[in-house]
């Protein structure tokens, strides 16, 4: 579970998928408390920022850019220091991991890599096994089969043997997420992991979120699209300005106000139908309101 110090938190209740919320009285599996940071000369990023995160939950980060999204995650690996608060996973400080056993226990998807070696996908995804391996050991046999399962897995098998500088974006970014999964940690954290996807491939990532948090995984994400949050996610944390400003279910907080308030542009929430026949009666989404229907029609 996502919880906030400070900011507003509206009331919670069953996650959509209803695991998370099974273990809301479970210790967390990551606890930030207090988070500030500010890079040189640029201000504060992070403000007071307080979040914990539950096993087998997903949780999306919603917020303009700048808002801290991408920092937060980087404190939460241990790439940046915060000025003040701790980061804790499995209640160890991050800060006092080595990077082997940080990288057992999270896993992260970048929005972008890139590599001047000509190694392969499956070369990239077979690196996912680095921090299990003994030192100056290569790969068996074993962890590349495991490597191209994953491939498979995403509908890139395909790839495997294409070089990875050769890929499009949305094919490299594809192919991180199989060297996550294959990294085999309990928390997978990803930064904008469907921005350069097309809807297809879009949806076979979330699905696979999904799949993730059943499977026990903990799992916080970025996006521009707040309709993840409403589809795909048990909990959704808005962040403006270095804070968190709402935290608690996606239908709870991602409303078309918060939105609007959020993003400085007019934005409905509306459920839409599904066929009979598909577990779920409904689901929520958002659309911009056109500009004609907010200034009303042109005399």
């Amino acid at each position: 579970m996502i919880e906030t110090a400070g900011p507003e938190t509206p009331q919670t209740g069953d996650s959509p998928g209803g695991a998370a919320a099974a273990r809301t009285a479970a210790a967390p599996r990551v606890r930030m408390d207090d988070l500030t940071f500010s890079y040189p000369r640029g201000g504060h990023r992070l403000t007071g920022v307080s979040l914990t995160l539950a096993e087998a939950e997903v949780c999306c980060l919603l917020g303009p850019n700048g808002a801290g999204k991408t920092t937060l995650l980087r404190c939460l690996l241990g790439l940046l220091r915060p000025h003040r608060g701790t980061v804790r996973i499995d209640g160890q400080d991050v800060g006092s991991m080595s990077a082997r056993d940080l990288a057992r226990r999270v896993a992260y998807v970048p929005q972008t890599a890139s590599t001047p070696f000509p190694f392969t996908a499956l070369d990239i995804a077979v690196m996912g096994r680095t921090p299990h391996l003994p030192p100056l050991s290569a790969p068996s046999e074993a962890d590349r089969r495991r490597a191209r399962e994953q491939l498979d897995r995403l509908g890139i098998s395909r790839l495997a043997d294409r070089p990875f500088p050769h890929l499009s974006g949305g094919e490299r970014q594809l192919v991180l997420l199989a060297r996550a999964l294959v990294q085999q940690a309990p928390v997978l954290v990803l930064d904008e992991p469907t921005a350069a996807l097309d809807y297809g491939n879009e949806v076979r990532i979330l699905r696979v979120v999904e799949e993730l948090a059943r499977d026990g995984h903990s799992v916080v994400m970025t996006s521009h699209q707040p309709s993840h949050a409403l589809t795909y996610s048990d909990r959704a944390v808005l962040m403006a300005d270095g804070q968190v400003v709402a935290d608690g279910r996606p239908a709870d907080v991602v409303t078309g106000e918060s939105l609007t308030r959020l993003y400085g542009v007019d934005v409905h929430v509306t459920g839409i139908e599904l066929p009979a026949g598909n577990g779920t009666h409904e689901v929520r989404t958002c659309v911009p309101i056109p500009t004609r229907l907010v200034s009303g029609p042109r005399g």
